[in-house]
């Protein structure tokens, strides 16, 4: 404060009309200062400077002591203003490991005493301005962080270090700050605060790992957290702005490391390990025979036998993500325990596998005994074969029981039986784990697309006669007027691989279609059935029609068919809802951000909480879960044509403008266009709560995405001449869908509406949408009866050497029809994993960064989107309560609360976090 005031104290004897920019030493006129953005302008002041009156007075008094007149020189000019140095303090917060494995102590240890004898952490301030002389940003001297090897020992997630700068008054506003790591180990950056400007406090968000000198030469670049476009960049700030985005981009060649910061495009053509075996070859998807959305480029060579295919990596051994993009510890301790979770439920059913493979569950009281005794051993195994397994097994299961239990789904948590009622059946379409595939009826009988040549006539099995008693008096023609009914039609998407899939080692499906009617009650009812398999030869059909029971047989025959109808959606679910409508398509605009928008860019600050952890859960699934024989394959009706299934929605049915959520309700027939409704559509169903909560939340994130875009892009032609977003945008079409390039939906981007519709449906999509889709698989199917994930046998018909057993016993060939054992506790452990919320989960509507920009008025917006949330949840939980509304609400009915925002850590079948994390 002294060396400030001694700079005002002498601007105020410069002569008249002298000028200088004070912006950097007067409160709130600091870099950080908030005004509104036509405000937010270099202010120049004249300073004060002594009066010609009083000038004039002070000559008077000094000519009546010399009682002379004395002609006055005229005053010399006056020196030219003379900078004055101040120090300026970074406040630097590391954060450490919680645990440490042995050679990273060591490691650490070594680089403090390293840091002790000059191989230091270095610090270098840039300015905003231009510095004549190099014709880039100035730059401050060096400065080193103080302190390392004092600190190494303490014991805290979090260390604060400092660093002083000294740094001329004219240096200019503070823009950007340089690290470079000169110890042998990354560290991870959190964040540095300038203090000492009177300004006040300048915040530079890091949240990176600052490799070593020797393992990556190339030094770190941290920006401030005040947003600029591309146009409005300080000119001391541009070379530093682009060098980095190039650093992120890369140029495309060599094998990543595990400390690369690099993002770039590739195929799936790693999820085949041909090298092993010819029966795990996969095709390569993306391109113009099989389309798919990129995947982050790793740059493993190739396999021996196809060049085309990439080396597997299996796990202990990561794949390459970005360094930034892998998960923090509190998230890799919470999935590793899911994990551990999920070995010790499979581990005895494992060894009991590898001596009866086809171990299946014998009746139904030994599927509820897993929720409350956990797996024992004693009714799966005969004595004798318990004497041949090894003593640590045997002590492991006598001691760890409570592990081996697995907790109680959702879905039978209130009533056992609930999931064999046709209520509860048609209630998931519409407030299950899998909300989005459910249709509206238009035409009937329902009509396929697929080579009538090859797969036979495309008019469904199911006639008038089969549902007319079940329509509540009215014709089918007034039905499909009066838009009752509705249909889960999965007939093209399979019928295509039905033969590919029945070929295989147990399993067996059908191409399925199930339509429902639309109770007064505005719940639905399944009413038909029907499943198809490929015709045996030209012209003939299989097709079966199954309808609700009327006696002992058709009950048991009508369980069978809707559980086959629950395998195929769950591997729809799964394969494409799921997996590629979330977390594959979501991976390209991940990627594009990065290489195309500054970390200064307000759209990158915004998207940021949208991307976290995306690369890295993306990876791990092409390692262990749609890898050939992964999970997915292993456990989903599909097998080995799982993502030949993916890739084929990906092709026929995939649009960016479509998975905005109105225009998905729109085009599955499910809602009007209607400007007079709240959301500007209308419900066909209005009991529908997938669709209810999710326009609540659709609606709160368009108006916070086109408030916060309109700060940034009032001016017509902002968004056409930013260059960044338009590199950001072309390249997630020709590059990132580059299959889909040449599609004519794909949104303009001209104007900030056309930006601000996008960001909302990617905003949408990795938070609601995957939220619906992901956090239900446990709740909804941890219990395999109600969601068998692949089916082991067909409807035996009366001519089948199998019908006697069917009528003999219908429960014994219900269950030997579902996944064996193993398969069911592994799909089990798995969904369970999925469905975890981890310690540091960042919800919609939360930031774990306060300071994540400078923007009073992006910050006011955000404080409003937060409180719009926390008003969401609570008319979510009193719509719960709401007993008019029966999809939600009645006698052990499971109550809708995958969209509440909140959750506590753990399965807790709610919460939407921020992003695409797991």
């Amino acid at each position: 404060m002294k060396i400030a005031m001694a700079f005002v104290n002498r601007g105020l004897e410069l002569c008249q009309g002298s000028t200088l920019d004070r912006s950097l030493f007067l409160p709130g006129m600091g870099i950080n200062s908030q005004f509104p953005r036509r405000e937010q302008r270099r202010r120049t002041i004249s300073l004060v400077t002594i009066s010609q009156k009083q000038q004039d007075s002070n000559r008077r008094s000094l000519g009546m002591r010399l009682r002379t007149v004395v002609p006055v020189k005229p005053s010399p000019a006056p020196a030219p203003d003379k900078p004055v140095q101040f120090d300026v303090k970074a406040i630097v917060t590391v954060r450490r490991k919680r645990k440490e494995a042995l050679r990273e102590t060591i490691e650490k240890h070594l680089d403090s005493l390293f840091d002790a004898v000059g191989s230091n952490i270095v610090l270098q301030l840039v300015s905003e301005k231009i510095d004549p002389n190099t014709k880039s940003g100035k730059k401050s001297e060096e400065a080193v962080l103080k302190g390392w090897l004092q600190k190494s020992a303490v014991r805290a997630e979090k260390v604060h270090y400092t660093a002083t700068f000294t740094i001329s008054s004219d240096f200019g506003h503070p823009g950007a700050i340089i690290v470079t790591n000169q110890h042998q180990k990354e560290f991870f950056l959190e964040n540095i605060v300038l203090e000492g400007l009177i300004g006040g406090p300048v915040y530079f968000p890091c949240n990176s790992y600052v490799q070593s000198k020797k393992e990556n030469p190339e030094k770190r670049i941290f920006f401030c957290n005040k947003p600029y476009l591309p146009s409005q960049t300080p000119e001391g700030l541009k070379q530093l702005r682009q060098k980095e985005l190039q650093n992120l981009r890369g140029d495309g060649k060599g094998t990543r490391k595990h400390s690369d910061r690099i993002y770039d495009y590739d195929v799936y053509n790693d999820l085949g390990n041909p090298d092993k075996s010819k029966d795990l070859a996969r095709p390569v998807l993306g391109g113009e025979d099989i389309p798919y959305p990129r995947r982050c480029r790793t740059g493993r060579s190739a396999t021996a036998i196809d060049p085309l295919a990439e080396i597997r990596v299996d796990e202990p051994v990561p794949l390459y993500v970005p360094r930034d993009e892998t998960f923090e510890e509190m998230k890799q301790d919470a999935f590793a325990a899911g994990r551990l979770k999920a070995l010790l439920h499979n581990l005895i059913p494992s060894l009991i596998a590898s001596l009866t493979p086809k171990k299946e569950f014998q009746c139904f009281s030994e599927i509820d005994r897993l929720y409350k005794e956990g797996f024992k051993l004693e009714f799966e195994l005969k004595n004798e074969l318990l004497k041949n397994m090894p003593k640590m097994v045997n002590r492991f299961r006598e001691t760890s029981e409570g592990l081996l239990r697995y907790d109680t789904p959702s879905i039978i948590s209130k009533d056992r039986f609930a999931w064999l009622r046709d209520d509860e059946f048609a209630r998931q379409t519409l407030a299950g784990v899998n909300p989005v595939s459910i249709e509206l009826l238009k035409v009937f009988p329902p009509k396929s697309k697929l080579d009538p040549e090859i797969y036979g006539s495309p008019e469904s099995a199911i006639k008038e006669e089969h549902i007319l008693g079940q329509l509540n008096g009215m014709s089918v023609e007034q039905a499909l007027e009066a838009n009752k009914l509705f249909i889960l039609d999965y007939h093209d998407t399979y019928l295509p691989v039905i033969k590919e899939i029945n070929a295989q080692d147990g399993r067996k499906a059908y191409a399925t279609r199930a339509i429902f009617f639309l109770s007064p009650l505005n719940t639905l009812k399944p009413i038909a059935i029907e499943l198809s398999l490929p015709p045996p030869s030209p012209g003939c059909q299989s097709k079966r029609v199954f309808t609700p029971a009327n006696d002992a047989t058709t009950y048991w025959r009508w369980q069978l068919a809707k559980a086959h109808v629950c395998a195929n959606d769950a591997g729809v679910h799964q394969l494409v809802n799921h997996w590629l409508r979330t977390h594959a398509s979501m991976e390209p605009y991940v990627i594009s951000a990065h290489r195309h928008l500054s970390t200064m860019h307000p759209i990158f600050k915004l998207l940021q909480p949208h991307m976290r952890y995306t690369l890295e859960i993306n990876a791990l699934a092409r390692q262990s879960l749609i890898n050939a024989e992964g999970v997915i394959e292993s456990f989903f009706t599909p097998g080995k044509y799982c993502m030949d299934l993916s890739a084929a929605a990906y092709r026929t049915q995939w649009r960016f403008d479509l998975e905005a959520l109105p225009a998905d309700l729109i085009r599955r027939g499910m809602a009007v266009e209607d400007p007079t409704q709240q959301h500007g559509i209308k419900l066909v169903i209005e009991d529908y709560p997938y669709a209810t909560d999710g326009l609540l939340i659709w609606s709160s994130i368009k108006e916070w995405v086109e408030e916060y875009v309109g700060f940034y892009y009032s001016e017509v032609g902002t968004v056409q001449n930013d260059v960044e977003l338009q590199a950001w945008w072309y390249e997630i079409k020709n590059k990132g869908h580059v299959d889909k390039r040449n599609e004519t939906w794909w949104p303009k981007l001209e104007t900030k509406e056309d930006l601000s519709g996008i960001l909302t449906t990617m905003i949408w999509i990795a938070s609601g949408q995957h939220a619906a889709l992901n956090f239900g698989q446990y709740p909804y199917g941890g219990y395999v009866p109600n969601r068998p994930c692949l089916m082991r046998r067909l409807i035996p018909e009366e001519e089948d050497p199998e019908y006697q057993n069917f009528l003999s016993n219908p429960q014994k060939y219900f269950l030997r029809s579902l996944p064996s054992l193993l398969q069911a506790l592994n799909t089990m452990a798995v969904v369970d994993t999925l469905s975890t919320h981890s310690a540091d989960e960042e919800y919609l509507g939360q930031r774990q960064n306060s300071v994540w920009t400078s923007d009073l008025n992006a910050i006011d917006a955000f404080h409003k989107f937060s409180a719009t949330m926390q008003g969401v949840e609570k008319i979510i939980h009193q719509r719960n309560k709401d007993s008019n509304l029966r999809n939600r609400n009645g006698a052990g009915v499971v109550p809708y609360e995958l969209l509440i925002p909140t959750s506590k850590p753990g399965v807790t079948g709610r919460g939407v976090p921020n992003s695409v994390s797991i």
